[in-house]
């Protein structure tokens, strides 16, 4: 879900370097795995299921983190030359506005340090997911998110010193000095968000804070992956911990009594916490109310939005149009009970399979079929993701202490990395070319755009990796040698749809009422955010209309969402699809032009705001459109699958 995106300090400073002290993958979900949230603390992590680690894990399936640093040793160093350079970036203060050259100057010695900090934040971060059991590994991401703040604090004054200057003098600096272009972008978005930026002193003050107000979400990592006591259930003789990746494999088993028994422990254990994570969850969505209002905004949602510059109608659109597509959602229920030939339907019976088809797909072949499916993007995609792919730059199997979940993360001058939890199934070839998607987005974009403006907005992130989702779906269904064959993928493709565009736009209003409640005044506990998270659940799944019947034990789920602690993100899933299937249509109908045009929203980095860029590109996402084709393309597939149906039951039974 999902994807982190390189991490950059921006000139406006505090809003990145939240990212960065949070160390939160931002994807840790694939479209299909968007059904759960992302793991080492960052895709939707949709986690997919894991399987027993091998004895000796294959090197090639072990990223090689010496391109980054050759021992922790070598990191530690760098961390504390990077903590001694900061003292010269505090000296740069006052003088930005003395001539364009000066300016130049200390805008490239911050981009420089920033590109260091980058690569130390990244390995601590990566260390971090692959054994979060390991103290020096905690150790070093708290190391990190310490030196998030003191650079935080160090390049506070930069936006208000900026804006101080005023857009007239910096407009002529930049006319003056060819060497201030790669700088343009950002320095015309801090003029832009002037009236939301506060005082030298009170951003200082805010930046320092960073770590304190992020750390609710390594505290929730640290519970939901390492301290629970989980459960151990025996299932066909065998003993299974229920833990989350326990829970992923069993949620999906085709005994619904099995399913039933693993979905009641799971809540039932991760409800006895609902306490604790609803004091977690409300510290985040506090700080985030605190934030917008002390710089000026009506609401969290907006300062969260404006960021980027994105409309919030993007975002009550969005939550409007999947309230008008519930019947189609309901629709798409019913069809998965006919299928699994159920008298009635529950939440647990929303992971299994409709369609079992007997096949493995080995890391290998997931490789082969993304290379292949990705054919429409042309030979030059095609050639920089092989070469990618031959590189160790994945760590592809599960593991003791490994994260749960998918990502990717980039490091601007050597090469995107890939978090996998691979098992041998069609879920984890769809994650790998998810997650290769965010991989090609960073590397395109890497290679057309200066470090400045490489790197590119959540809003825009999640459709180069869901568009390779899609086209690997229309591949895989151009091969389908069987009506059966052909039901499995329509109907995975169906699930993506369902979990990727209903069921984050569900978690966004999850997150909508949670901030409301703040903003308006109420106290949020464990208790209230699961009466919240009930209705929601009830509501997109057709409890009143008789759909699906909820438990209130499975209420608890909200607290099991790791997004949650990355506000106002998981809408962006939801915008992605809908963009994404236009992209991947265009794509696929029109050839050449369509391709080039979408390759070129990739290698544009953050070089322009998401929203505008979309736009030119023909995609308005603050109108109904882009959705309600989304859910006409879901009804489409129900149509393709129920004629299937219906003439399999018309044919007479063999004797």
């Amino acid at each position: 879900m999902a994807s982190r995106s390189p991490l950059r300090v921006r000139l406006a400073g505090a809003a990145t370097l939240a990212l960065l002290v949070g160390l939160t993958p931002l994807c840790l979900a694939t479209a299909q795995a968007a059904t759960a949230v992302a793991g080492p603390g960052g895709t939707d992590a949709a986690e997919a299921p894991a399987a027993a680690p091998a004895a000796t894990p294959d090197p090639r399936y072990v990223w090689d983190l010496t391109t980054l640093f050759k021992t922790d040793a070598d990191w530690d160093a760098e961390r504390k030359a990077v903590l001694a350079d900061l003292a010269g970036i505090e000296a740069l203060r006052g003088t930005l506005g003395k001539d364009a050259a000066t300016m130049r100057a200390a805008l490239d010695r911050i981009s420089a340090l920033s590109q260091r900090f980058e690569r130390l934040a990244v390995y601590a971060s990566t260390q971090a997911s692959t054994d979060s059991r390991d103290a020096r590994n905690q150790e070093r991401a708290g190391l990190i998110r310490q030196l998030g703040g003191r650079f935080g604090a160090a390049v506070s004054w930069l936006s208000p010193e900026v804006q101080d200057i005023g857009a007239e003098k910096v407009e002529a600096f930049i006319k003056a000095e060819k060497g201030l272009a790669p700088h343009a972008f950002r320095l015309r978005d801090i003029l832009r968000t002037k009236a939301h930026t506060l005082s030298k002193e009170a951003e200082a003050a805010l930046a320092a804070f960073a770590p304190v107000m992020y750390a609710p979400g390594t505290t929730y990592n640290l519970l939901a992956t390492v301290d629970i006591d989980w459960p151990t259930l025996t299932v066909e003789g065998q003993e299974v911990k229920l833990n989350q990746i326990g829970y992923q494999r069993l949620r999906e088993h085709p005994d619904r009594a099995v399913r039933k028994q693993a979905f009641d422990a799971f809540w039932t254990k991760f409800g006895q916490y609902t306490n604790t994570f609803g004091s977690t969850l409300a510290g985040r969505v506090e700080a985030g109310t605190i934030n917008a209002r002390l710089r000026g905004y009506k609401s969290a949602v907006a300062a969260s939005l404006a960021d980027n510059d994105i409309p919030e109608e993007v975002y009550r659109t969005l939550v409007a149009e999947a309230n008008k597509g519930l019947p189609t959602l309901h629709r798409y229920f019913k069809l998965r009970q006919r299928m699994l030939d159920l008298p009635d339907l529950n939440y647990y019976d929303i992971y299994p399979s409709v369609v079992r088809i007997d096949r493995k797909y080995p890391i290998a072949e997931a490789g082969t079929l993304t290379l292949a499916a990705v054919k429409p993007l042309g030979p030059e995609y095609q050639a920089k993701l092989k070469e990618a792919l031959d590189g160790r730059w994945m760590h592809v199997y599960p593991a003791e202490g490994k994260q749960s979940g998918a990502y990717q993360t980039g490091v601007y001058g050597v090469h995107p990395f890939v978090f996998l939890n691979h098992q041998d199934n069609f879920d984890g070839v769809s994650t790998f070319a998810h997650e290769w998607g965010h991989g090609m987005h960073t590397k395109l974009a890497n290679a057309s755009q200066p470090y400045e403006t490489a790197d590119y907005s959540l809003f825009v992130a999640e459709i180069a990796s869901i568009t390779n989702e899609i086209l690997l779906s229309d591949y895989m269904l151009s091969r389908a040698e069987t009506p059966q064959e052909r039901l499995y993928y329509l109907g995975y493709a169906l699930e993506g749809m369902r979990g990727t565009f209903f069921r984050q736009t569900m978690f966004a209003e999850f997150e909508l009422a949670t901030h409301d409640a703040v903003e308006r005044g109420e106290a949020l506990s464990g208790q209230r955010m699961t009466a919240i998270y009930c209705d929601l659940l009830k509501r997109y799944h057709g409890d009143a209309e008789g759909v699906m019947k909820i438990d209130p034990a499975y209420c608890a789920e909200w607290a099991y969402i790791p997004h949650f602690y990355r506000p106002f993100y998981v809408y962006q899933y939801a915008t992605s699809m809908a963009a994404a299937a236009y992209f991947a249509g265009q794509v696929e109908q029109k050839g050449e032009t369509a391709r080039d045009a979408y390759l070129s929203v990739l290698r544009a980095g953050g070089s322009e705001y998401p929203y505008q860029l979309l736009k030119k590109a023909g995609l308005d996402m603050a109108s109904p459109t882009p959705y309600q084709a989304l859910i006409k393309r879901m009804d489409t597939i129900m149509d393709e699958m129920e004629k299937i149906l219906d003439q399999q039951a018309a044919k007479p039974a063999r004797r």
